[in-house]
């Protein structure tokens, strides 16, 4: 029998992974190819009306029941993933782009540029979040490139503190003098030899960070600023359902299980890459 490391009670048996890594891996998947192969898998269309069949409880015919305009809520959801997914990536990505340019930017070359960009950073966080990415979408108009662009505008600041505050410990280090006496540039120590360095804690940060920003577009299309009608996306049909709460429980419930599982494959994954990368005791 080979011997265990102190530490490695989390890690899989199998391949040397944390299981919580695996199993969020595992959800993911899922949920990725079921969007990819969507026309293949879903039984129906999304947007395909049938009012005759409107409100009909799962059965055999329609696996998780149909809404209010007789459509198949499973193939709703399975469609809806490509949204969702989408939400998750693109509103996560540009402001993890956005702000570790930032925040390597303001903590390698400190003094005034530093100044100005904390000073930025300060004006945005002193608005709630929420608060002015409504503003933002309401200035833009409902929908989903509007939802991306005021994420983009206000989701910066927590990737920008992170790899600001590495940044100001790593730049001092060893490895950068030595870079500095070879006579390499200022942007070559930021890009090869820092950013490397500080970006494995902003990388755990946004497989979490997606996971706010799915619900955050859930709530968002829930409340009309998301993603539109007839489009099948979670928010959407729970916002549709609501009002069948009490008699079509299946609506509402089925698509907010939808965001509770993806949820929790985005969570476990970045805990289990957190140990992987180094970033969690």
């Amino acid at each position: 029998m080979s011997a265990t490391a102190p530490g490695d009670s989390g890690r899989s048996g199998v391949i040397g992974l944390p299981a919580s890594l695996l199993v969020g891996g595992a959800i993911i998947a899922m949920w990725v190819l079921l969007a990819l192969f969507a026309d293949l898998v879903a039984p129906y269309s999304p947007i395909a009306q049938d009012v005759p069949s409107a409100l009909q409880p799962p059965s055999l015919d329609h696996l998780l029941g149909t809404d209010n305009y007789g459509r198949d809520i499973l193939s709703r959801i399975i469609f809806g993933a490509r949204i969702d997914l989408q939400i998750g990536l693109f509103g996560v990505l540009f402001p993890f782009l956005i702000g570790n340019i930032i925040g390597l930017v303001a903590g390698y070359f400190g003094g005034l540029i530093d100044t100005v960009l904390m000073r930025i950073l300060e004006v945005t966080i002193a608005f709630p979040f929420f608060v002015l990415v409504i503003a933002i979408i309401s200035i833009l108009g409902p929908g989903l490139i509007s939802l991306y662009i005021a994420l983009a505008l206000v989701g910066w600041v927590s990737y920008a503190r992170l790899t600001r505050s590495q940044v100001l410990i790593l730049k001092n280090s060893d490895f950068v003098g030595a870079a500095r006496v070879l006579g390499y540039g200022n942007g070559r120590i930021m890009l090869r030899h820092l950013l490397p360095n500080v970006i494995s804690t902003s990388v755990v940060f946004a497989m979490t960070d997606m996971v706010l920003v799915i619900l955050l577009g859930a709530s968002l299309s829930y409340l009309g600023l998301g993603a539109q009608p007839p489009a099948a996306e979670w928010g959407v049909m729970i916002a549709e359902g609501q009002q069948f709460l009490s008699t079509a429980w299946w609506v509402c419930l089925f698509p907010g299980l939808a965001i509770v599982l993806l949820a929790l494959g985005l969570s476990m994954a970045a805990d289990g890459l957190a140990h992987v990368l180094g970033t969690k005791e």
